[in-house]
């Protein structure tokens, strides 16, 4: 097998090890949870079958059906971090029928794959980072002692102190005591022409390729500037890089890693149900869905990277469906996600786990920001009870926007303490409890008319 052959990192977690770190930053959804582990482990499996059933065997993808705020997007994006591949997240309501202005479906594959060579490309920088920066060094070395990299010709007593003399000047480097030590180098120059392509109805090839056009008119420029040695290495050490890397090799495998491994999650699906034959905005509604059949059901793209096929790419479909339902999406599309999980609204329980449990959570934020004041914050159980319970009932009021209310509730509670910090007195810990929770956000919370724009 040759290196192109090779091929994409799998995740070998289980179902339940995968649930178990989902846990760390979801609070419930475990039916969600148990259907995206299930797909990441028949990836794993996929790689394991040989012969021709390989390639007969594709993703079995996934409709999320709940509301905004309850954990669907952060599911999809932390499975594609435990499967280390390539994600994309994009709104299907931002797409429109082929014929219409505005982007078609392909360019998410194109996205997709721009991102697969991103990563690929920094997988690969990490990869040659040490023999990158010994480069570097020498360079700088040059720099600092022209000539002394070259063969000597005269006494070896003067070889000799030549060589000592690089490499007293390579300790220092290595020590930092060179970082603040001007150098002349030659960097990019920033004043080189920038070009703006817009590309309507699925025209982003053309807008590529001609970009490639104008970098061939426009050549990288240079400029001679003085700067310090800690600079100099850091750009020295980034061209470095990009000479080592094979990026040949990194298209190929990015392009790999898309087909075989890759993850789109298409939010705001039930934005494009309807199968209504009018006229207006919702015209193109069905039409979206016929443009994204074939890209879920297995088509070819053309990238500026080559073509990619889709076959393999799992979809991850998410929507509330208030208005619409699930059935009226056109039956074909219906049946390319076999898997569906509805996902619960969040109550005051769920709130109170969301701020103490998650790795993530914003308890641990918001004390780990203040922290840079030098301010010590204490929440309470009773103050974490208060803002779960002032946060459901907000949701049940007005508009109910799941987690992210908690985001709203925590910036008004914190609003006076994150203000004033630099001021406070760091001596004693900032503690909120429920008094505290209470008499901040109560007023707003009785007057609806106000929390409806507040909070």
């Amino acid at each position: 097998m040759s290196r192109h052959d090779t091929p994409p990192p799998v995740s070998t977690f289980t179902p339940r090890e995968t649930v178990s770190e989902l846990d760390r930053y979801i609070i419930g959804q475990n039916n969600a949870k148990r259907a995206v582990a299930i797909a990441l482990r028949n990836r794993w499996r996929r790689q394991q079958v040989t012969g021709e059933l390989k390639d007969e065997i594709t993703p079995k993808n996934i409709l999320m059906i709940g509301p905004t705020g309850v954990g669907k997007t952060e599911i999809a994006r932390r499975l594609a971090k435990l499967a280390q591949a390539p994600f994309l997240k994009i709104e299907a309501s931002k797409f429109t029928e082929v014929g219409y202005v505005g982007r078609d479906v392909e360019s998410m594959i194109r996205d997709l794959t721009e991102l697969a060579v991103q990563m690929v490309r920094e997988e690969e920088t990490k990869a040659v980072e040490i023999k990158a920066r010994e480069a570097a060094e020498e360079e700088v070395l040059n720099l600092l002692l022209p000539g002394s990299d070259k063969p000597h010709t005269g006494e070896d007593n003067d070889l000799q102190w030549a060589t000592d003399t690089r490499e007293k000047f390579r300790r220092k480097l290595r020590d930092g005591q060179l970082d603040d030590k001007l150098v002349e180098l030659d960097v990019p120059d920033k004043q080189t022409p920038s070009v703006e392509i817009f590309s309507p109805n699925g025209l982003e090839e053309m807008g590529f390729n001609f970009k490639d056009m104008l970098g061939n008119i426009f050549p990288n420029r240079t400029k001679r500037r003085k700067l310090k040695v800690s600079e100099a290495i850091e750009i020295l050490q980034q061209e470095q890089a990009q000479k080592m890397i094979d990026m040949e090799k990194v298209t190929k495998d990015a392009v790999k890693r898309v087909e075989q491994a890759g993850i789109i999650f298409l939010d705001e699906i039930d934005k494009v149900a309807g199968r209504e034959h009018s006229s207006g905005p919702d015209v193109s509604r069905e039409g979206v869905q016929r443009d994204l059949l074939p890209l879920i059901e297995g088509s070819t793209v053309n990238t500026k990277y080559g073509m990619v096929r889709t076959d393999h790419i799992l979809f991850i479909a998410a929507g509330a469906f208030h208005v619409s339902k699930v059935t009226d999406l056109i039956p074909e599309l219906q049946g390319r996600f076999p898997i569906r999980v509805e996902l619960d609204s969040l109550t005051e329980d769920d709130f109170t786990k969301i701020l103490k449990e998650p790795k993530n959570s914003l308890l641990k934020q918001y004390t780990a920001l203040l922290d840079t004041e030098g301010l010590s914050l204490e929440f309470t159980d009773e103050g974490i009870l208060e803002i779960a319970r002032l946060a459901a009932m907000i949701n049940q009021r007005t508009e109910n926007i799941g987690a992210r209310r908690l985001h709203t509730v925590m910036e008004r509670l914190l609003d006076e303490i994150s203000f004033k910090a630099p001021e406070m007195d760091r001596s004693k810990p900032c503690v909120i409890d429920g008094k505290y929770v209470t008499d901040r956000l109560e007023p707003l919370v009785q007057d609806e008319d106000l929390s409806h724009y507040i909070l």
